[in-house]
């Protein structure tokens, strides 16, 4: 891409899947002290999600709510962990169809609901080196 994306932000959050919220939130909340905004799930991706916020950002864990969600599928082949990178954009649609424009191979070609309210959509790991990303408009009061 010769030219840099003009609605481009910072990093919004990482995305971590675990088994089990459960037991994955008591190191986040206590022993890292990150403050847990919320638990929600989002049933139209199988994912229950807790979201804290600290001083350098967001961490969204992730909990399958079904065998065939993608959480469940990314666990079964490659354990809990990173499971993916949000960026901020201020205008989803522009940049979706920008990088589509440039070739970029995207999961997502029309934005979706996520959690808290954000439209998402997601870019293929194939095409940034391995990594999924995610792109993120937050939602405006």
């Amino acid at each position: 891409m010769h030219n840099p994306l003009p609605h481009l932000g910072p990093i919004d959050h990482v995305g971590i899947a675990v088994a089990s919220l459960e037991r994955a939130l008591p190191f986040y909340r206590d022993v890292l002290g990150l403050p847990l905004v919320g638990i929600e799930t989002v049933e139209d991706q199988q994912v229950r999600t807790a979201i804290f916020c600290g001083p350098l950002g967001r961490v969204e864990l992730l909990e399958a709510t079904g065998p065939e969600s993608p959480i469940a599928k990314f666990i079964a082949k490659r354990g809990e962990g990173m499971h993916h990178v949000a960026l901020r954009v201020e205008a989803l649609e522009p940049t979706l169809a920008r990088l589509a424009a440039e070739g970029v191979e995207l999961i997502d070609r029309m934005p979706r609901l996520g959690a808290g309210g954000h439209r998402i959509a997601f870019v293929h790991p194939k095409a940034t080196g391995g990594v999924l990303l995610e792109l993120c408009e937050p939602q405006h009061a």
